[in-house]
């Protein structure tokens, strides 16, 4: 396993199926195992046929042989995200609320949909990195906690395209959070880790807060084409 840190810091800036029965005489019996091999022929053709929408063929053989190959790295990322939550730049907005949220101190049932920009440094003007997006409410009784849903989207640098997915319990009130990394897509593809979370300020009309987060993933390392193959090419 390789180790690779990608800080985004202004000064280290470098992180058609045929069924059966359909043709001319009268219906055949069928296996499910045929059946469903016949389903899997017809999947395999029409992917074989991607354009340039799609994923390239090349590029999912040299992943795929990554993963046989099981090399793997882990990146580390260390950013700002830029909360507005009121103001003309505005990113994040409530969408619902429960029955009873007004009544509860940890103000159950609230839900936001947010948009932030993702900074290298904690000002609002440094070096854009990419949008954290999705949804977040507060699904806890007794306490301020939040569930969070979001995607982190770079939109710079060499992860520019790719996304890590966050999913997990964020309590509000504790000065340092732990949120799990479930997954991920282009270099981060099959990521899993975790990201550590401080609020780095808020402002006094309390409309925009800057995160300070840092991200550590686990991936698999599609470079890494020189180790011979440990699994199967097997159906």
């Amino acid at each position: 396993m390789t180790c690779f840190q990608g800080h985004f810091q202004q000064k280290k800036l470098d992180t058609k199926v045929i069924e059966p029965g359909l043709g001319p005489g009268p219906p055949t019996k069928t296996s499910s195992i045929e059946l469903f091999a016949s389903k899997v022929i017809a999947v395999n053709t029409e992917a074989e046929g991607l354009d340039d929408d799609g994923l390239k063929e090349e590029e999912e053989e040299i992943w795929s042989q990554s993963l046989c190959r099981g090399k793997e790295k882990v990146t580390k990322l260390h950013f700002y995200i830029q909360e507005v939550v009121g103001g003309p730049d505005q990113t994040a907005y409530d969408v619902a609320k429960s029955e009873i949220t007004d009544s509860l101190h940890s103000k159950f049932g609230k839900v936001w949909l947010l948009d932030h920009l993702v900074t290298a440094g904690p000002e609002p003007e440094s070096k854009k990195v990419g949008r954290v997006q999705g949804i977040v409410g507060l699904s806890d009784l007794h306490e301020m906690a939040f569930v969070m849903l979001i995607n982190l989207v770079f939109t710079e640098g060499k992860f520019n395209g790719s996304t890590l997915s966050i999913l997990g319990r964020n309590l509000w009130n504790d000065k340092v959070r732990e949120i799990p990394v479930v997954g991920g897509t282009g270099v981060f593809r099959m990521a899993r880790g975790y990201v550590i979370t401080t609020t780095y300020s808020v402002d006094d009309p309390h409309t925009h807060g800057v995160l300070e987060y840092t991200v550590v993933v686990s991936h698999f390392d599609k470079e890494a084409m020189n180790l011979p193959d440990t699994c199967e090419n097997k159906l």
